[in-house]
């Protein structure tokens, strides 16, 4: 099937032709799916979009015009969908729901760990032959309180990861997992989370609910010192809140691989640029934050897993057969 993937570097086209085969032609683009780029994927029967292209209502009416039918996105989240447009388009709209819990998970807990023994300063130091310990000051993770806000796939193995730490885990969703209780975690309700933890780790999507679910009144209700962890969705997070509770000492660290205003700047090689984001630049100034380009997903189990979903989708929907109700957002 002809197939337009956008917002493409070289380790997706490696994934996904390996995955297809030769049973599907792709055409890669490295740019956005936007507006101004939809005009793209005129003649082509399926789009492959990524977590910071745009899927609003002028965009799928593009893709719909120039015979676009179905858009498999990459991707678990789909906050960046227009469900109700997709649907008066008449369009399918999938997604990959799971590819490796672990992969984010992993990486949540390293920010944690590297965040609070500040691994990048000491990095730096010893490179340029500075051995001061001072400022380097951390706490131990075992016995401490740590919070899992959204306890799905991922949630789980977090939860489980930190009861190896020996933390004491407390939990919030909006359905309990059994398996997080099992593993010994303890539901409670947002304000009490606020209140305990000395580690939040979000986990949850983005949805109307959550937008900014960080903010400065919950803030200012946590526990001084806390240390915010963000590996699922920017706006989790209301940066400027952050930056003032940084600024106060109200969060001790911040440890990011997502950002609310993160489309123009991640998955991008910007080293020649001047960072135009005065918010986010004023993120990398302190000492305590530490930063990655929305990587957590990125191991080889995972870019194969979300290439062979992707394929499978693409294969049920030229051969006709019904798609798997747990990958359609809308169709």
């Amino acid at each position: 099937m002809k197939t337009a993937v956008f917002s493409a570097k070289a380790y997706d086209a490696e994934s996904l032709d390996e995955a297809a085969d030769g049973r599907h032609n792709f055409t890669y683009f490295d740019v956005h799916l936007t507006a101004a780029t939809a005009r793209l994927a005129e003649g082509f029967e399926a789009v492959c979009a990524f977590v910071n292209d745009t899927l609003d209502a002028e965009v799928l009416g593009q893709l719909k015009a120039g015979g676009t039918t179905l858009v498999a996105l990459r991707a678990t989240g789909f906050n960046n969908v227009d469900v109700a447009a997709v649907r008066a388009t008449g369009m399918t709209v999938t997604r990959v729901p799971a590819y490796s819990p672990y992969a984010v998970a992993e990486h949540a807990l390293t920010l944690m760990l590297s965040v609070n023994r500040h691994i990048p300063r000491a990095y730096q130091r010893v490179r340029d032959g500075n051995f001061s310990l001072a400022g380097l000051l951390g706490f131990d993770v075992h016995n401490k309180t740590v919070a899992v806000v959204g306890t799905g796939r991922i949630g789980a193995v977090m939860v489980r990861l930190l009861k190896g730490f020996g933390c004491e885990v407390l939990a919030y969703d909006v359905r309990h997992n059994p398996a997080c209780e099992a593993d010994g975690a303890t539901y409670v309700d947002l304000p009490e989370i606020f209140g305990r933890a000395d580690v939040i780790s979000l986990h949850c999507p983005l949805m109307p609910e959550t937008w900014h679910l960080i903010n400065a009144e919950s803030i200012a209700s946590m526990k001084q010192g806390v240390v915010i962890i963000n590996t699922s969705r920017g706006a989790l997070v209301d940066t400027q809140a952050a930056i003032d509770g940084l600024k106060s000492g109200r969060i001790g660290a911040l440890g990011l691989d997502v950002y609310e205003e993160e489309a123009s700047l991640f998955f991008e090689d910007l080293s020649d640029t001047v960072i135009g984001d005065d918010t986010f630049s004023r993120l990398l100034t302190f000492p305590n934050v530490l930063i990655t380009g929305h990587q957590a997903f990125f191991t080889r189990e995972a870019l194969a897993e979300i290439a062979a979903t992707t394929i499978s989708t693409l294969d049920a929907w030229d051969a006709g057969r019904p798609l798997p109700p747990e990958v359609v957002i809308v169709g």
